[in-house]
This record gives structure tokens, C-alpha cells and sequence, in this order.
């Protein structure tokens, strides 16, 4: 792990308003977050669809400039830079992964890994040779020849992580990198994220909804409407959001919470009261509303085959041999 004493992206009171002239008026989908992440460090973000999370990457990437609000990669502000300095800045700092692979449809998978490193005048015999090699680890070496509209949803994704690797960026900001893989081969993609997380420090900023991946990360924060209302994990610390647990109820029944409290049952929400007793009130968020995360977990290989109940043993194959589907991973 890094010494996580160097920030390599801090983001301080982000918003981003979407200007409309429908009715409902303008979108708010940034609302004043704040986030930093160190060297090496691993962060996942969870949230359902629509609560901001490509916003936030496009924004912390310096793909788009956030309505307020300050973002800085590796020390230096992106809303201050001009296009070439920010071009240049972000290319040797952060790679994208998106759910749209964005390969380039007339480059074969090699050339598209490929092209990056020629983007930063290394010789095309030297680039093409380093991407074979990321391609090989991927498992695609066989189809580096291949056009994007020859290959799947799942390889065009594998090419499109292998050339965000390339670059050997500080930090990777991902969204869902696993969403178009199978179980195994995301599993596969996942060891490879772990190895360059521990053995060359990069930093990764993974939006997710898989849980295997948000395992993998230090801590995971939650995302809705917006803002992060959650933190989950190792290295949490919302302790100095305030310093008060005094709660106010005034006279027309309105609770006002410390913004430590607010994070730590999860923010807003619906809550019901299950029993009242005088001088005490017991929340608990309306069960519908929960949303089952948890930090840093250990997950293995299931012992069984959901499928077929075959008993895999001591074995670690990926497959059943029984009736062939994938096998599972299970919290540890």
C-alpha cells in the first residue's frame, strides 16, 4: 500500500447543475461534494442509477467542468487549467474506464491499447509490444488482431481496461469496469486491479454495484441525490463533521441532525418510530429504503454449486463440472 500521505484527487464542495427548460427547471446532480482520495488508496462509490456518479467522474477527471466548486489531481487545480496543460496534466495522471468502451472502430484491439503510448511519441514497434503483453494478461491476446465491431461486449471491455492501464496511471476512475464482464472473467480484471493497486500503487475511484468490487476497495461511499450520505470501511473519518451530539426538536417537531449523525445512519430518508417511551425516540429507517453494503469484506469461492449442488472440495476451479456454470463467490 502507499503511505496515503499525498493526495492524488481532492475534490472540495462540487456541484454541477444540468440548465433545462422543461418544467421541472434545472437538474441538480452534484450537490456540494467533498472527497479525497490518497496515493494507492482504493475507493468504490455505490448508488442507484440517476444519483450522479457519471457526473462525478467526468468531473473529477477534469472531462467536464463542475458548475462550482474545486477539483485537484496530484496537487495541481484542474478549474484553473487551459485546455493543453489540462489535456497533457490528466493524460499522465488518470485513466478513464467507462461503461461504453469508446474503442476506435477503424484500430484493431492491439493499435487501440496502443494508442495512448503513441500519443506520448513512444515509437509504434515499443507501443504495440507493451500492449501485447497487457492484452496477454487480460486474456486477449489471441484477439489483438481483431476490429471492435469482431468482438463482444465483454472483449471490447478487456481491450478498453487495457488501454486505460497502459499509460501506468497514478489513478483510475471507473465506472461499473466489470458491468459487460462474465463472473469469471471480471474476476480476472479484479486480480489485475489488485496487483497494480499493491504493487505499483495505483490509486482506484471505482463506481460499482458489484460487490465483489466494492470488497476489493478500502472503503466505499455511498452516493445519492447528489452527495455522499454514507461512508463505509478502513480508513473512515466523519468524526470531525461536528462536534455536537445535541439534537434539536423544536415546536413544530422538526429534528435537525449533526452532519456526523446524518452520515453515519445513512443520511435522509424515510425513518419509522417502533416503540415510543417518554423522553426517548428510536429510529429506524423503513426497510424498503436500506441499502445492504459493507466495507472491506473477504470473499471466497463458494463450497457448492448453487446450480447443481455439486461439492467443489479443495479445488479452485471456475466452472462446474457437473453442468458447467460459473461459480460464485460467497462473503468469507
Amino acid at each position: 500500500m502507499g503511505t496515503h500521505d499525498n493526495e492524488i484527487l481532492k475534490a472540495e464542495s462540487l456541484y454541477h447543475v444540468y440548465e433545462s427548460n422543461a418544467e421541472d427547471g434545472n437538474v441538480v446532480a452534484l450537490r456540494g461534494i467533498h472527497v479525497t482520495v490518497y496515493d494507492g488508496e482504493a475507493v468504490a462509490v455505490i448508488g442507484p442509477s440517476g444519483s450522479g456518479k457519471s457526473t462525478l467522474l467526468k468531473s473529477l477527471g477534469g472531462l467536464m467542468k463542475p458548475s462550482a466548486g474545486k477539483v485537484s489531481l496530484a496537487g495541481k487545480g484542474l478549474t484553473r487549467m487551459t485546455g493543453h496543460e489540462l489535456v497533457e496534466h490528466r493524460q499522465n495522471t488518470v485513466s478513464f474506464i467507462f461503461q461504453d468502451s469508446n474503442l476506435l472502430p477503424h484500430l484493431n484491439a492491439l493499435d487501440n491499447v496502443a494508442q495512448p503510448l503513441r500519443h506520448q511519441g513512444v515509437l509504434p514497434g515499443e507501443a504495440r509490444a507493451k500492449a501485447q503483453i497487457l492484452l496477454d494478461r487480460l486474456g486477449m491476446g489471441d484477439r489483438a488482431r481483431g476490429m471492435p465491431e469482431e468482438l463482444s461486449g465483454g472483449e471490447q471491455q478487456r481491450v478498453a481496461i487495457a488501454r486505460a492501464l497502459i499509460t501506468k496511471p497514478k489513478l483510475i476512475l471507473a465506472d461499473e469496469p466489470t458491468g459487460a464482464l462474465d463472473p469469471i472473467t471480471s474476476r480476472e480484471v479484479l486480480d489485475l486491479f489488485k496487483t497494480l493497486h499493491k504493487q505499483e500503487d495505483v490509486a482506484f475511484f471505482l463506481v460499482t454495484h458489484n460487490r465483489e468490487v466494492a470488497a476489493f476497495c478500502e472503503r466505499s461511499l455511498e452516493l445519492r441525490d447528489g452527495r455522499f450520505v454514507a461512508q463505509h470501511g478502513t480508513d473512515v473519518d466523519i468524526g470531525d463533521l461536528s462536534g455536537s451530539r445535541e439534537l434539536i426538536i423544536d415546536d413544530t417537531g422538526t429534528v435537525t441532525l449533526p452532519p456526523d449523525i446524518l452520515t453515519q445512519i445513512g443520511g435522509p430518508g424515510r425513518f419509522e418510530i417502533p416503540d415510543i417511551v417518554r423522553d426517548s425516540i428510536n429510529l429506524e429507517r423503513v426497510s424498503e429504503e436500506r441499502i445492504d453494503i459493507d466495507g472491506k469484506s473477504e470473499m471466497k469461492l463458494a463450497a457448492t454449486c448453487p446450480a447443481c449442488k455439486y461439492e467443489y472440495g479443495d479445488s479452485v476451479e471456475q466452472r462446474c463440472p457437473e453442468c458447467g456454470s460459473s461459480r460464485p463467490m460467497v462473503q468469507a
